[in-house]
């Protein structure tokens, strides 16, 4: 239940949903609900395969160290090279 929550969550309003609605008004809405949830599926089961390979590997700490400076450094980055307009 939670997975399915925090899924659900993360992906409401992002850019694919938007697609997926665009996609839908012009295109069979059976089709492409069957065809977003099949292209889900195989992401997020990748995602859930790939992390577990990734967690017997490197600690939980470490990921969170790296993801920590990264953000950071994305953060700094957008503050010294604002986005062109």
């Amino acid at each position: 239940m939670q997975s399915f929550v925090l899924t659900f969550l993360a992906e409401w309003g992002d850019r694919s949903q938007i697609a997926t609605i665009a996609l839908a008004t012009h295109k069979n809405a059976l089709g492409v609900a069957t065809g977003a949830t099949i292209g889900h599926t195989i992401c997020t089961s990748v995602a859930v395969v790939g992390g577990s390979m990734l967690a017997s590997r490197i600690s939980q700490r470490s990921v969170a160290t790296v993801g920590g400076l990264l953000f950071l450094g994305f953060s700094l980055s957008s503050y010294f090279y604002p986005p062109l307009d």
